[in-house]
């Protein structure tokens, strides 16, 4: 059995079919259909929802986060222990939230498919938004599209929404909300069952570990952002899941003097102020991870996990020299990342083998990370670029440089390194660099770029890189696109 607040409502779930998404349960099972569905891919945020867990912030006080999700993507098991908070929930007392109000006294509601998503995800910046951000409300709302083209009363909804804002009826029920929420905390393994298909929820690496030994053929699941795909757009079943996402100890984040220890099932958004605290770059880039509400879902051991040629934190971690640390039952292996990926989507990982955490060595200076897409917000990549030099003396000592989009795995470009190392850092070396690229790949031609431009935009980011670090004050940081 799972347990989780619907709102203020105790919902307690054991035969749902594990495949349902939260979408579905809202507007099939509970009758809850101002939830849209736009996409069922995580691209519209017409589906937009919040979901609220128990926090402890840095003065150890309990509070309540609140993140907008992409309901079309999030299975029913990963609300366990948690609140859900979609639009009809506003409302209160027969008045609108004052978000839904600004939306209406801005004229942010068009045709009003789109609305409930937006007005979702203002919910969300305002509750985490102590005055109004012109930059955290287009990062909120980047990830939610108007059919309408109505974004500048949306952005001025948001302004309104944010400043001196009001109490509402989740600011006055936070005690109790949060009282509700430590008596269903998970205890135990949980578990949906809808008899030919199940979703086990477990609570520690070592019920993970058991689990996964006994269920071999389970799909692990984290954020679920590509996971859920399979279901909502290649209308398969998924007939066992483990669900990693209440795992406490792979949720964490531990900062030593030479590395980051990033848990696998740390979400993207939490892992943005420990790495762009070191780089930079790296921070940027995850601001270009799809949107705020995938970000809130998807993970970083996910993202690598899915061995997909194209996930962007992979390049910017191989050039890092990251490591990754895999559990199978009782016993441990650390693997460089590079190592990790075979083929498309192959990877070293043994049968009931799972990623714990993720190790990023620290003290790189020179690091630097670009991403090439066709929109800046919310895209995926047509190239992604990280490079890793030491430079000593003006020449170059050690050289890590990986791509993501150029082959069939993130991947790191070997003879450009051997061009690169024990040569002066000047434009000619750069040159011979960036023909030696044509040697490490032979990129296809797909929808998203030719095989030329991507080889092309490939060269031109090192030459880049070269000047930036020639002249850092033009420094452009990962801002890339086409």
């Amino acid at each position: 059995m799972i347990q989780f607040l619907l709102n203020q409502e105790l919902r307690s779930e054991h035969a749902l079919d594990p495949n349902l998404t939260v979408l579905n349960y809202l507007r099939e099972h509970v009758g809850k259909s101002g939830t849209k569905e736009g996409c069922a891919s995580g691209d519209c945020g017409a589906c937009t929802v919040v979901v609220g867990e128990l926090h402890t912030d840095d003065q150890g006080a309990e509070q309540i986060r609140y993140r907008s999700l992409n309901s079309c993507l999030t299975f029913v098991s990963s609300l366990h222990g948690k609140q859900l908070i979609s639009v009809e929930d506003l409302k209160h007392q027969g008045q609108l939230h004052s978000v839904q109000q600004a939306m209406v006294e801005c004229h942010g509601s068009q045709c009003g498919f789109c609305t409930p998503g937006f007005v979702m995800s203002l919910f969300a910046l305002q509750k985490n938004s102590d005055a109004p951000d012109s930059q955290k409300a287009h990062e909120a709302l980047a990830g939610n599209l108007c059919r309408c083209t109505g974004y500048r009363p949306i952005l001025a909804a948001a302004e309104q929404a944010c400043c001196n804002k009001p109490q509402d009826q989740f600011d006055s029920r936070q005690a109790e909300t949060i009282a509700r929420l430590k008596a269903i905390a998970p205890t135990q393994t949980g578990e949906l069952n809808s008899g030919d298909k199940r979703c086990l929820v477990p609570l520690t690496v070592a019920d993970l570990a058991d689990l996964y030994d006994a269920y071999p053929q389970a799909r692990l699941l984290a954020g679920g952002t590509d996971l859920a795909l399979e279901v909502t757009q290649f209308h398969r079943t998924l007939p066992v899941m483990i669900y990693v996402g209440n795992i406490e100890e792979m949720k964490r984040i531990e900062d030593f003097d030479d590395r980051l220890e990033i848990g696998a099932a740390t979400a993207l958004s939490d892992c943005y102020a420990a790495l762009n605290a070191e780089y930079p770059d790296f921070g940027e880039l995850l601001h270009r991870f799809a949107s705020l509400q995938i970000r809130n879902q998807g993970t970083l051991g996910g993202n690598i996990g899915n061995a997909s040629p194209i996930g962007d934190s992979p390049p910017l971690l191989i050039a890092l020299g990251a490591q990754i640390v895999l559990c199978k039952g009782e016993t441990r292996r650390t693997l460089a990342l590079e190592d990790y990926f075979i083929d498309y989507r192959v990877t070293a990982r043994q049968d009931s083998e799972f990623i714990e955490k993720i190790i990023v060595p620290k003290g790189h200076a020179l690091f630097r990370a670009y991403k090439v897409s066709k929109r800046l917000d919310d895209d995926i990549s047509a190239v992604c670029a990280a490079f890793n030099l030491k430079i000593n003396n003006g020449v170059i000592s050690e050289a890590r440089v990986a791509f993501g989009g150029m082959a069939a795995t993130p991947k790191r470009a070997k003879s450009c390194e051997a061009a690169l190392v024990g040569a002066t850092w000047n434009s000619a070396t750069v040159e011979k660099a960036c023909a030696a690229l044509a040697e490490d790949f032979t990129p296809l031609s797909d929808f998203r770029a030719s095989k030329e431009y991507r080889l092309l935009s490939a060269q031109n980011l090192l030459r880049k890189y070269f000047i930036e670090l020639q002249t850092p004050h033009i420094e452009t940081r990962v801002t890339a696109y086409v």
